[in-house]
């Protein structure tokens, strides 16, 4: 392990009560060694990478100005709070951030205390920070300061003006700084990021109002000027042309800004005077995304979250194994869309802030009309499908299986009960890495299987992938249909291969085998197909079925299965509760078969973070999990 040692005035800093005892002057010094602590922990460890370094200045200046863990501190889009983890008690195993048994890349409250609230999808520190103030309020804790840190483009969702639209008549001590970098993973997008690009860089708005408070500052200066005319003065522009040039301050949010979120002294006076203000302030804060490492400045979408990486040089390090690789599933997704799109012309993509991350840039890049990128807005995503769905145009709307859960009720009352012709893909599907809890996607078969209307699928390979997208972009097939797949590469590096049309609601035959079956419903199947290898080496026979489809759910093949195997393994990269497995075992109480099921999937319970090969393990359907439990049930039989 290599050892990555702070600098002189970051080493004595374990808490923030240590960074309150440092000189104001020596401010800027600990920042530049957090940034640089940053830079010589991620590149050689991993990591998310810019969005950390843009808010250096805030992290220090919030835990400098405010009494943390006491004034509580709410992070949004998480990714954005490593400076904030090494200045609160974790900086000696920050090394451990997103491995395995490490801690968390995102805040989490059964981690720390100054983690006030968990965060891994965004735009819910508002509401959860209003939350805290009135509950503080309610308590009689009215020095209790309660600051929510929203930016990487979180302002763009819902759930951020719903808690803008509740706190702007709630007496609370709330502090909302927005960091405004004008990204999220990808550059944002919509009339709000075009709005406070404006705020920003309007002279004649930022210089009038500038002007104002220089003014009314002058005047209390004045001996026979009296603090109410300064009061009725104030209370007139706010009234008039201040009050409608702010969208915050029509939200009833006292506004300041914008200030430059770089500049920590000022930073720590501005919110030093905050403290003092009562009711629901808004703090605007201009960052760049990346500061302080050039080519993350010049380059923030590559650098979100680049991987291992040469800090002097810039070079991004990456394998080079001796054959070629499978593609990810989501550029397979990506180049696909753009291919039945080329032959269906009422095809469109849409996504919610994740050009790149679903690979829906190729379609944004190759036909800029028909690709829409949202912004950070999973339910607008999926009724904005429903609204062209109508007109009959054929939506493919790709959001993470964990993101979906967002976006739950519009699939249910907007799409599913109208039957609308919308295709969901949902990235990210199962185990999803490092990331963690917040972005597995254990629940997507529950949750879509339950619904009327609605097709759920999920391909082995990238060929079942290509042709479960034709199928679902069929006229035939009209009606709303949900296709999962993994974060990784695939399994085929020729995987170009010809559409050919499913048909919804049939599986297929891989292996027939003698002992005992295994059926699969997914990528997890190539696990089960390794394992199923490895067994016959040692004269086990197993057959292997590759379900497709759980709902609706191949009856025929289920039948020949249950009447030839009385010993049956399922396996789904998801929760068994009520997924892929659950289908299996309710088939045959239906149909009252007597088979011994041994369901394999993900537990009932929170699912950490580490590489995929780790947490399957953990989870018990990696391949010698497989292995193992096929050799358990072979050996009940013998015994019995």
């Amino acid at each position: 392990m290599m050892e990555i040692k702070p600098g002189k005035h970051l080493k004595p800093i374990e808490f923030p009560a240590d960074l309150r005892k440092v000189k104001e002057e020596d401010l800027v010094n600990v920042c530049a060694e957090l940034r640089q602590y940053i830079i010589d922990t991620v590149s050689v460890y991993g990591g998310h990478f810019g969005a950390s370094l843009g808010v250096v200045e805030l992290s220090v200046a919030l835990h400098y100005a405010f009494n943390t863990p006491y004034d509580q501190l709410v992070w949004d889009v998480g990714h954005q709070a490593y400076g904030h983890k090494i200045l609160t008690g974790r900086r000696n195993e920050f090394h451990t951030n997103r491995v395995y048994k490490g801690i968390s890349g995102f805040p989490k409250r059964a981690e720390s205390e100054y983690d006030t609230f968990g965060v891994g999808h965004s735009s819910t520190s508002i509401s959860a920070a209003l939350g805290m103030a009135v509950a503080s309020r309610l308590k009689g804790e009215l020095d209790r300061q309660h600051i929510a840190i929203i930016g990487d483009g979180a302002m763009t969702a819902g759930l951020a003006f719903e808690g803008l639209n509740h706190a702007g008549v709630e007496d609370s001590n709330l502090i909302v700084v927005l960091n405004d970098n004008c990204m999220s993973i990808d550059p944002n997008v919509g009339a709000l990021k075009e709005y406070l690009t404006d705020i920003t860089t309007s002279p004649t708005y930022n210089k009038f109002k500038d002007d104002v408070w220089k003014a009314l500052d002058k005047l209390k200066g004045v001996g026979h000027v009296s603090q109410d005319i300064i009061s009725k003065v104030h209370d007139t522009l706010k009234g008039g042309l201040l009050k409608h040039s702010n969208l915050f301050e029509s939200l009833k949010f006292r506004y300041f800004g914008p200030i430059d979120g770089h500049d920590v002294n000022h930073l720590v006076k501005v919110m030093n005077d905050l403290k003092k203000i009562p009711g629901p302030k808004l703090l605007h804060c201009v960052t760049v995304k990346g500061k302080g490492y050039a080519l993350a400045e010049k380059d923030q979408t590559k650098w979100h979250a680049p991987g291992l990486f040469d800090k002097v040089t810039g070079e991004i390090y990456k394998s080079t194994p001796d054959k070629p690789q499978p593609p990810k599933y989501q550029d397979v997704f990506g180049h696909t869309l753009v291919e039945l799109a080329e032959k269906n012309e009422k095809i469109v993509g849409i996504t919610p802030a994740m050009p790149s991350g679903s690979s829906m840039n190729i379609m944004m890049k190759a036909m800029p009309n028909r690709a829409f990128d949202v912004g950070i807005a999973e339910q607008h995503a999926v009724t904005f499908s429903a609204g062209l769905a109508t007109q009959g145009l054929v939506p493919f709307c790709n959001i993470y299986s964990s993101f979906m859960q967002r976006a739950y009720d519009q699939v249910v009352h907007d799409v599913a009960l109208q039957k609308l012709h919308v295709v969901l893909c949902m990235d990210r599907a199962g185990i999803a890495g490092a990331d963690g809890q917040t972005h597995h996607g254990m629940i997507d078969v529950p949750y879509m299987r339950c619904v009327p209307n609605m097709v759920v699928g999920a391909p082995m390979n990238e060929e079942e992938l290509r042709d479960m997208m034709y199928t679902a972009s069929l006229d035939k097939n009209a009606g709303p249909i949900s296709i999962r797949y993994p974060r990784g590469n695939g399994v085929m590096p020729e995987w170009r291969t010809p559409l050919k049309e499913m048909q919804i609601g049939k599986g297929r035959v891989l292996r027939d085998g003698n002992e005992l079956a295994i059926l699969s419903f997914g990528t997890v199947g190539n696990m089960a197909a390794t394992a199923i290898e490895k067994l016959a080496t040692e004269g086990i026979s197993v057959g292997h079925f590759d379900l497709r489809f759980v709902k609706p759910i191949d009856a025929d093949l289920l039948h020949n299965v249950f009447s030839k195997y009385k010993k049956i393994i399922t396996i789904e990269d998801g929760t068994t509760i009520g997924g892929f497995g659950s289908a299996v075992l309710e088939f045959m109480a239906e149909h009252k078969y007597n088979s011994e099921i041994k369901m394999l999937g993900m537990p009932d319970r929170i699912v950490e973070h580490g590489e995929p090969n780790e947490l399957y393990a953990e989870c018990g359907y990696d391949v010698d999990s497989i292995i193992k439990t096929v050799r358990s049930l072979i050996k009940e039989s013998i015994s019995a």
